[in-house]
């Protein structure tokens, strides 16, 4: 992840409540990096929200593991009546609005 500290102007605040353990852990962590405690907390919660996010959209996968994936993806579809029967049935949110 690359961050920018460049003049970017912050418009949007984020409140925090810290235990003192964690505030003298995090002063300490943005002193020996450098970096302002804002920026240091940033930075932090920016790559954990990226790390989590790419878990979502990627996946590693085995030859193996690939391979069936792609065959499943590539078998034709089947009908399965239950869902058939529950796409067919009028939603919860429609019914209200029709009311």
């Amino acid at each position: 992840m690359t961050v920018s500290h460049s003049r970017t102007i912050r418009t949007r605040r984020i409140n925090l409540r810290a235990t003192d353990r964690q505030e003298k852990l995090i002063r300490t962590g943005a002193e020996t990096t450098g970096l302002s405690v804002t920026n240091f907390i940033l930075d932090s919660a920016c790559l954990q929200a990226e790390r989590v996010l790419a878990d979502k959209r990627e996946f590693i996968a085995s030859p193996k593991q690939w391979k069936v994936f792609v065959e499943a993806l590539d078998r034709p579809a089947q009908i399965k009546p239950e869902l058939a029967r529950l796409f067919s049935e009028t939603g919860m949110l429609k019914r209200e609005r029709q009311k």
